[in-house]
C-alpha cells in the first residue's frame, strides 16, 4: 500500500488537515517554531489523521464536516506529544531514524514542547464546537496514555508482565488513540451509533495490531523501522514476541529468561541471548499469528460501511499495518 496514494486520493481534505496542524503549531518563539517544523519534517506515516478522514468520508458518503479536520489534526498533535514525552521517559536518542528532541535540546525542552503539542491538540478539539462526547473520548485517551505508561513502568520493574498485562498496556498506549481518532470522525459526520461502534472497534483492533508489529521489529535485525534492535529488552519491556517464546519454552526456561530481563541493566550483554531465545522459540511467529487475527477481526468490522473507495482504503490500511516493514 502506498500511503502517498491515499493522501493524493483525499486531496483537499488531506491538505486541510495538514494546514490545521501547521496553523496550530505556529509560534513567535523562534526556537519553538523551528523545532516544531523539524518534528513535522519527520512526522512519520500520519496514520491516525488519515484513518480519521477516511472514516469521516466513508461514514458520510461525502466531504467531512469542519469538525472532522480539527479532530484528525488533534489526533496527530496528541500522538506526537506523547512521543516527545515517551522519549524522555525512555531516554531515547533516536526516533524514526533521527535524533530525538530530547537528545538535541535536553529532556526539559522535550517535555515542554510535548506539553505545547498536547495543549494545541485539546484547543483543536474545543474549537470544533460544543461536543461533550468527543471531549470525553479524548480525555479518556489522555488518562489511558498515562495509566498505560505507569503500568508498563511497574511491570518492567517487577519483570512479571503477563499477556493480559501486555494487551492492557498496548490498548492504553496505542489503541486508545486509534479508537478516539475513528470515533471522533464518525461523530463529526453524525454517523449512527452502530456505525460508530463498529469503526471504533476497527480502529482499536488496528491499533493493537500496529503495536504488535512494532514490537516484532525489536527482534528483527533487518528491520527498516528506524528502531534499534533490542531496545525493548534493554528497557526491561516484556512484549508479545518474548511472551510467545516463553509460552513455547516451558515454565523453567521462562523464569530464567524473566530473570535475565529483570537484570538486563547490570548485564546488557544478555540482550543478544534473549533475542536469540525469542527467535529460536518462534516468538516472532507467535506474535505474527496474533497480529493476523487482530487484522482479520478489524477488517470484518468494516462490513457495516457501504461500499466505497474509502472503505477499500481502510481495508488496505489494515493489511498494510500487519505487513509493514517500517
Amino acid at each position: 500500500m502506498d500511503l502517498n496514494e491515499v493522501k493524493e486520493f483525499l486531496g483537499e481534505d488531506w491538505k486541510r488537515v495538514e494546514t490545521a496542524i501547521s496553523d496550530a503549531l505556529k509560534s513567535d518563539i523562534e526556537l519553538l517554531d523551528k523545532t516544531n517544523a523539524s518534528i513535522m519534517s519527520h512526522s512519520g506515516k500520519m496514520i491516525r489523521p488519515m484513518l480519521s478522514i477516511l472514516i469521516a468520508r466513508a461514514c458520510s458518503g461525502a466531504r467531512p464536516a469542519d469538525a472532522s479536520y480539527l479532530y484528525a489534526a488533534s489526533s496527530e498533535l496528541l500522538h506526537n506529544a506523547t512521543l516527545l514525552h515517551d522519549d524522555v521517559a525512555d531516554n531515547s536518542k533516536q526516533r524514526r531514524g533521527n535524533p530525538t528532541i530530547m537528545s538535541l535540546l535536553g529532556p526539559t525542552a522535550s517535555v515542554l514542547i510535548g506539553d505545547f503539542w498536547l495543549v494545541k491538540a485539546m484547543e483543536g478539539i474545543l474549537a470544533a464546537g460544543d461536543n461533550g462526547k468527543v471531549i470525553r473520548i479524548f480525555s479518556r485517551t489522555l488518562s489511558d496514555l498515562a495509566e498505560g505508561e505507569m503500568l508498563q513502568l511497574e511491570k518492567a520493574r517487577k519483570g512479571d508482565t503477563s499477556e493480559s498485562d501486555y494487551y492492557r498496556i498496548v490498548y492504553n498506549k496505542t489503541a486508545s488513540l486509534f479508537r478516539a481518532s475513528a470515533l471522533s470522525a464518525a461523530i463529526s459526520v453524525d454517523a449512527e451509533d452502530s456505525v460508530r461502534e463498529s469503526v471504533g472497534r476497527y480502529a482499536e483492533l488496528l491499533g493493537i495490531a500496529f503495536q504488535i508489529r512494532d514490537d516484532i521489529f525489536d527482534y528483527m535485525p533487518c528491520s527498516k523501522a528506524g528502531k534499534p534492535v533490542g531496545v525493548d529488552i534493554l528497557e526491561q519491556k516484556i512484549t508479545l514476541p518474548l511472551l510467545g517464546a516463553m509460552s513455547n519454552s516451558g515454565e523453567a526456561k521462562a523464569r530464567e529468561i524473566r530473570g535475565m530481563v529483570s537484570g538486563i541493566v547490570g548485564h546488557p550483554e544478555n540482550r543478544d541471548a534473549i533475542a536469540a531465545f525469542v527467535r529460536d522459540n518462534d516468538g516472532i511467529g507467535y506474535a505474527q499469528d496474533r497480529l493476523t487475527e487482530y487484522i482479520d477481526d478489524a477488517v470484518s468490522c468494516l462490513d457495516v460501511l457501504p461500499d466505497s473507495r474509502e472503505k477499500e482504503y481502510l481495508r488496505e490500511l489494515a493489511y498494510f499495518v500487519g505487513q509493514r516493514i517500517s
